[in-house]
C-alpha cells in the first residue's frame, strides 16, 4: 500500500478514489459514494486494501459534511470539498459508512493487516469521524 499518513486520504488508493469523486458529475457523487460503501460490506471473505483505502475516504467524506464534522483539508480530498462545495447525501449514508469502517478494521481485512501494529493509531485517529457518524447515524 502506498501510504505516507495515516490519515484517510493519506494512501495512493483513496487519494485516486478523491480524485474520481471530484471528476463525477455533481449529481452522481451521491451513489459513488454509497458504490463504495457497499462494495466494502458486499466483497468476499478477504477484504481487499485498495477497496478498505477507499471506503475510509468515503466515511470521511460524509463526516466531513455533518454537523460536528471537521472540514477537509488535506490536498488529497476531492477538491471541490476543499474548496467549499458541498453535497447532499442521503440520510441512510452514515449508517452504512459505520458498518464499512467496522468491516475494514475488522478479520478478514487486508487493510487491517496492513497496518498491524500501528492499527491501534490509525483507529485513534479514525475515531473523530466514528464519532460525527454515530451521531448523525442515532438521530
Amino acid at each position: 500500500m502506498g501510504a505516507w499518513g495515516i490519515g484517510p486520504f493519506d494512501n495512493d488508493n483513496a487519494a485516486d478514489w478523491s480524485g474520481d469523486l471530484h471528476e463525477a458529475a455533481p449529481g452522481e457523487r451521491a451513489a459513488l459514494i454509497r458504490r463504495t460503501l457497499e462494495e466494502v460490506l458486499h466483497e468476499g471473505e478477504y477484504l481487499q486494501v485498495d477497496t478498505g483505502d477507499e471506503a475510509v475516504a468515503a466515511a470521511a467524506v460524509i463526516a466531513s459534511l455533518l454537523p460536528g464534522g471537521t472540514a477537509l483539508t488535506t490536498a488529497y480530498a476531492p477538491d471541490f470539498l476543499i474548496e467549499g462545495g458541498t453535497l447532499d447525501l442521503p440520510d441512510d449514508l452514515p449508517a452504512l459508512a459505520l458498518r464499512a469502517l467496522d468491516r475494514v478494521a475488522g478479520d478478514d481485512s487486508e487493510w487491517a493487516e496492513l497496518w498491524e501494529d500501528g492499527l491501534p493509531k490509525v483507529l485513534a485517529a479514525l475515531q473523530p469521524i466514528r464519532e460525527v457518524l454515530e451521531a448523525a447515524a442515532a438521530a
